[in-house]
């Protein structure tokens, strides 16, 4: 029996969106309110080369062209900061603002995110960008041509609030971008170092050839893993990531320039993918 040819996997290149502001969201977390016991504040870091704003939006809902609404602002009210260029920058929701978790029934407040509200959501926007809530307009519904948006849910973990992020989104000239995390990006961002140790670091360099960096992400799983030599004639041979084995619908290619410590480019530690 003849053995059937693999089919052709699709090879793309990436395009580089610039993100202006930077939400780490391994930074965002939950504080206690020093002046009101049994509230807590919402805080994380970020990083921005263009001044703008931040909203803290809780019980958000978003609709089209990621316009966000609190659905709840009786009781909790968005919260809005100016800020400047600066990286490393942190915010923390005013104290006196904080939500109090014993107004809010637990179904509530740990369900998944349903009809597209979130119990928190955080927008950053550029300057530039129109105000929200014209004339006419309610003060809670944001939109911005430019913003990044983290949606996030809560978790509790041995009687702890923690906040889980679901998704992050970037709003650029009126398309819609989901990030995603790709596995061995940060390997190739530090490949620039000409260190003793990053020469002997097996991690940087394409699992087929073992001597090219890597620069080609196998998608859906996100593996960043091959070179693109190596990934283009791979993709003839198999259908299956050389990692986890699992099949693969496009390999994307993602020439990597280092890192420049604001990690403000979707190729860097993440990949933003159209809706």
């Amino acid at each position: 029996m003849v053995p059937q040819p693999q089919p052709c996997v699709e090879h793309q290149k990436a395009v580089t969106i610039r993100n202006d502001v930077n939400l780490k969201k391994e930074s965002l977390k939950l504080e206690p309110d020093p002046d009101c016991p049994g509230r807590f504040l919402v805080s994380f870091t970020f990083d921005a080369t263009v001044s703008g704003r931040i909203t803290v939006i809780f019980f958000a809902k978003e609709s089209e062209e990621c316009v966000l609404t609190a659905t709840k602002e009786d009781v909790l009210p968005p919260i809005t900061m100016d800020f400047e260029v600066g990286l490393g920058q942190k915010f923390k929701q005013p104290s006196g603002t904080g939500i109090d978790f014993s107004l809010f029934e637990e179904a509530e407040l740990f369900k998944a995110a349903e009809a597209d509200v979130y119990p928190l959501a955080v927008k950053a926007e550029a300057a530039g960008a129109p105000p929200s809530g014209g004339d006419g307009e309610e003060a809670e519904s944001l939109g911005s041509k430019n913003a990044q948006i983290t949606q996030a849910v809560y978790e509790k973990d041995k009687g702890e609030v923690k906040i889980r992020v679901v998704k992050q989104i970037l709003w650029v000239n009126e398309t819609r971008y989901e990030l995603q995390e790709i596995y061995g990006i940060g390997n190739s961002v530090d490949g620039d170092d000409d260190s003793a140790d990053d020469a002997n670091d097996p991690g940087k360099e394409c699992v087929i050839c073992l001597s090219e960096p890597r620069d080609t992400t196998v998608l859906p799983c996100r593996h960043m893993c091959m070179c693109s030599g190596c990934a283009k004639v791979l993709r003839f041979q198999t259908n299956r990531c050389p990692i986890c084995r699992q099949p693969v619908e496009r390999l994307l290619e993602i020439k990597v320039h280092g890192n420049s410590g604001s990690g403000n480019n979707t190729e860097q530690g993440g990949t933003g993918e159209q809706e």
